[in-house]
């Protein structure tokens, strides 16, 4: 009943002030940033782990954080009607895109692999504006196609221009991962943002643990400080905390705003890439920077 409740007032939770609006914001950018670490420590990860391990082991660390958190606060299930929408999460965030860009990461850079995190906002958007009727202005769409446009050739200059076969994988997990952040988005309306990814990494957990144990028999394991190090990031980080501010902050400030705010993700997962992995940048990198700032500054101003 109290979740009903909840549903019916969706029009009030939906308009924000400006402080919540703000609050939201810098909860989305954490995410970015959170989510920026990915590709980085995916790559240690899989100095030390199997592709297929790396990807089951870290949805089964993060399903067993949400479950004691879940369990801890004594959370009780979700409505029925939320579990086809937290399937599609499930489906999207926690198994696709970790499952795809792992894979393609075996052969691509982490720079070539950021050309998906660039054309991210702008599917999320097109997505948003299919499922949840959300109409953003020709200001904001413009905007948008700009500075995916910038970050597309910037990201596709740095890896030569070349495509490979990883660009199969790194285009379906562009799909996958906008599908699972444009319903987390509309149901971080109706129930805190953590639940919502919360909730989806303990529905995988069925298919995770078994998964986990059979790849672990398969594939290779070599544990250093690498490959810990990356595989308990990209299960704390970003497969949860990182997906609880974010899905809190798409609540506050709407999915197609908080979608833009990516267009930053992959220059700093870049810059992760030359601290962490010695990866080098061409002059570009600071211009392009610049106009995605400015695309940025366009989109949270225009009025949907």
């Amino acid at each position: 009943m109290k979740t009903q409740s909840s549903a019916t007032t969706l029009p009030a939770i939906a308009v924000t002030t400006p402080r919540t609006s703000g609050f939201g914001t810098v909860q989305a950018a954490l995410g970015v940033g959170a989510f920026s670490l990915t590709f980085p420590a995916t790559a240690w990860g899989l100095e030390g782990f199997g592709p297929w391990a790396l990807v089951a082991v870290r949805s089964v660390l993060a399903g067993l954080i949400a479950g004691g958190c879940l369990l801890a606060l004594r959370i009780p299930l979700p409505d029925r009607r939320h579990w086809a929408g937290l399937a599609v999460v499930a489906a999207g965030v926690v198994v696709g895109f970790p499952l795809l860009s792992t894979l393609a990461l075996q052969t691509s850079s982490t720079a070539h692999a950021a050309v998906v995190v660039g054309l991210l906002p702008l599917t999320t958007a097109l997505l948003s504006a299919l499922r949840v009727g959300s109409r953003p202005s020709r200001t904001f769409w413009a905007a948008a196609l700009v500075g995916a446009g910038a970050v597309v050739a910037f990201t596709v200059q740095q890896s030569g221009g070349a495509l490979t076969t990883a660009d199969l994988y790194l285009f379906g997990a562009l799909l996958v991962c906008a599908a699972g952040y444009t319903e987390g988005g509309r149901l971080a309306r109706v129930m805190p943002g953590w639940q919502v990814i919360g909730w989806a990494l303990v529905l995988c957990l069925p298919l995770a643990v078994p998964a986990a144990a059979l790849a672990l028999a398969h594939e290779p394991v070599r544990l250093t400080a690498h490959s810990v190090t990356g595989l308990l990031w990209v299960a704390a980080g970003s497969q949860f905390l990182g997906l609880v501010v974010w899905y809190r902050g798409m609540a506050a400030i709407g999915i197609p705003k908080a979608s833009q705010l990516q267009l930053a993700q992959p220059l700093l997962t870049l810059v992760w890439s030359v601290l962490l992995l010695g990866e080098h940048l061409t002059p570009a990198a600071p211009l392009t920077a610049a106009a995605v700032l400015v695309c940025i500054a366009v989109t949270q101003r225009a009025r949907g």
